[in-house]
């Protein structure tokens, strides 16, 4: 267990992460960064499976991924609110271990959960710097906050190669027997997609394609990004 992490990696359920992201947190691992994922719910509402099922696939897949530490903040499936509560409990995780980069989804999602998981984050992240707010632990801020993506059509601020993860990202995907069988309910949870691992590796490859590589993921920042050295800029323009 991880007394400070480089990069925390927040969303509202298991499996979550390693659908959207999961190839860049392997990415930062291989790249000798301290990595944890903090998932808010135990995803008791889901169709498929129990919350028992997917905590043992979740830490099954934080092994495949290399993390350092994954945690449950046992919040309810299905009824993540916008509450004082919840926000201090992610800013108490936020101070206990002191990520400098914090990735969480983008805000607009269809389900509630996904779309609430940022705006809770992004407020505890503001309030885990408050030295007079009633927390546990020295004050800390993320130094960066990053949305990722890689499944919207929007303007993209950066695509992360994940050319050498993507099969670790597959294989932690596949943890979660209970969710991804070849059942029609299973292949009918990202429509119009028939299968997730079809469905991500187009995605990827679509992104990848943006950038010259095999496989991609991407990301946005509400901040542009400062160029030290613009003949070092990657990605051909013509």
């Amino acid at each position: 267990m991880a007394d400070k992490l480089d990069v925390l990696v927040l969303a509202a359920h298991r499996d979550d992460i390693e659908i959207t992201c999961g190839g860049t947190a392997v990415k930062l691992v291989d790249l000798g960064y301290q990595v944890g994922i903090v998932d808010f719910t135990q995803g008791e509402m889901g169709t498929k499976g129990t919350e028992i099922d997917r905590a043992k696939e979740a830490e099954a897949a934080a092994k495949v991924m290399g993390l350092a530490v994954r945690e449950n903040l046992k919040m309810p499936d299905s009824g993540l609110e916008f509450t004082r509560d919840n926000k201090l409990k992610v800013a108490e995780v936020i101070r206990k271990y002191k990520p400098h980069l914090l990735i969480i989804p983008y805000w607009e999602q269809r389900h509630p959960d996904h779309a609430m998981c940022p705006k809770i984050s992004w407020d505890a992240a503001f309030f885990a710097g408050l030295k007079k707010m009633p927390l546990s632990g020295e004050p800390h801020r993320p130094y960066k906050i990053i949305y990722s993506t890689s499944f919207f059509d929007l303007r993209h601020s950066f695509i992360v190669d994940i050319t050498n993860q993507f099969e670790r990202k597959i294989k932690a995907v596949a943890c979660y027997q209970s969710q991804f069988d070849e059942t029609p309910e299973s292949r009918e949870i990202f429509p119009p997609a028939r299968n997730i691992y079809q469905f991500m590796e187009v995605q990827a490859k679509a992104l990848g394609y943006k950038i010259g590589k095999r496989y991609g993921e991407a990301f946005y920042t509400k901040e542009i990004t400062e160029i030290e050295d613009p003949m070092k800029l990657t990605v051909k323009s013509i």
